[in-house]
């Protein structure tokens, strides 16, 4: 037995793994009696999900970096020349976010994910 309590083999002293796994697959998931669940995965929307999720991400992040601008704008950190470059980038994400969803059927609606009694991941305008 090694200090963790476990045998050099990978079982606690009383014959378990180390794991916790009971090894004989009813029971794994650690629930009695009910059967794992396992994601169903549609292979015709499993692209445009993946693209869902990366999209919510990414518009979140291009709204989160909007407000900070606009935070700076207003207390005069940025020089013109920034506050342009940064504009128009802003404007160039926003556009290119435009073309994505349209690409794959998605509104701006969809990527909201919705976190329950948190509520929506993102403000709603």
């Amino acid at each position: 037995m090694t200090d963790s309590g476990t045998t050099d083999s990978g079982t606690t002293g009383n014959g378990a793994t180390g794991n916790g796994a009971t090894g004989n697959g009813a029971n794994e998931g650690g629930h009695e009696g009910r059967p794992r669940r396992r994601m169903e995965l549609e292979p015709d929307t499993v692209e445009r999900d993946l693209i869902k999720l990366v999209l919510t991400v990414v518009e979140l992040l291009r709204q989160l970096m909007e407000r900070q601008a606009v935070r700076r704008f207003d207390t005069g950190d940025l020089t013109e020349e920034q506050e342009e470059r940064i504009g128009l980038t802003l404007m160039l994400l926003e556009d290119r976010m435009t073309e994505l969803r349209e690409r794959y059927g998605l509104r701006p609606e969809d990527l909201n994910l919705d976190l329950g009694p948190l509520g929506p991941l993102l403000p709603r305008d």
